[in-house]
């Protein structure tokens, strides 16, 4: 294998066969390594190839940011559920359960928690994923000696979903127009145009993919309001929560849904990210 490109120490860039790219994962096959250097298949711990270039573009980019061990335990916990669901998964499914897993980690380290407010609809809806949810947390205990919260299976079952939605979906038409129409209230309200290739309105973009499958397949949304939160969230980012009055009024109008508060207030999270991260 001829190093094409390099990532960082653990995670390089080469050249199959058919003269395509393959991500390319074990630790330190980079180090003291430059472009054109081959590298022995002794110290190839995985092999990675996403056939869409877009997504290994995203999957590249995140990469060199994470872990090894990181992106190991997600390749990890990826076969498992491939095998446990016997479903197809996006390629999309790196990119997002890595990332998660990332921050879900880092986030115990600073002992932050955050409470799932759909986990009793993606129990009731998503049994099969929740229950590789919950494998994946007894996969990062014993990785990482850190047990996460039960929330974290339900992030997890999210991700898991999402990756099958290309194949289950069912009118992925009315899905694409009421993510995009929703967008478009964002573009418009902040007077902005995205950079749809960051990792950041990707995180943005797999919100909504679930929000909108929700909607469209009539899964009611039952939970316990948190209201003094709500109002928090609302005052920290009172231009992000007009913006979601407004796509919940356009909801309303268009689609006789009513926004409840805590789907509000996970949009206006969303929302206010990446509008930071894209100024």
């Amino acid at each position: 294998m001829i190093i094409q490109k390099i990532l960082n120490n653990n995670v390089v860039i080469t050249l199959d066969v058919n003269k395509e790219e393959q991500i390319v994962m074990g630790r330190g096959i980079a180090f003291k390594r430059k472009i054109g250097d081959i590298i022995p298949e002794d110290q190839v711990d995985q092999v990675f190839r996403l056939a869409n270039q877009d997504t290994s573009l995203k999957f590249q980019e995140l990469l060199g940011e994470l872990p090894l061990e990181v992106m190991q335990l997600s390749d990890e916990i990826i076969k498992y559920a491939k095998t446990k669901l016997s479903k197809k998964l996006n390629d999309t499914i790196f990119i997002s359960l890595t990332d998660h897993l990332h921050t879900a980690l880092e986030r115990m380290r600073q002992g932050i928690k955050v409470k799932n407010f759909l986990l009793w609809d993606i129990k009731r809806f998503f049994s099969d994923e929740y229950f590789v949810g919950n494998k994946a947390l007894e996969m990062v205990n014993e990785k990482f000696g850190v047990m996460l919260p039960e929330d974290e299976a339900g992030f997890i079952a999210l991700h898991l979903v999402n990756a099958e939605m290309d194949e289950e979906v069912g009118d992925i038409y009315e899905l694409t127009k009421m993510m995009q129409e929703i967008t478009n209230i964002v573009k418009y309200h902040f007077k902005v145009t995205f950079n749809e290739d960051s990792v950041y309105f990707y995180r943005f973009s797999t919100h909504l993919k679930f929000f909108a499958y929700r909607l469209l397949n009539h899964k009611e949304f039952h939970h316990e309001e948190d209201g003094e939160l709500y109002e928090v969230i609302k005052k920290k980012y009172s231009n992000a929560y007009n913006c979601v009055n407004k796509i919940a009024d356009f909801l309303t109008k268009n689609y006789h849904y009513t926004v409840s508060k805590e789907e509000k207030m996970y949009l206006i999270i969303h929302i206010a990210r990446v509008i930071q991260t894209n100024s």
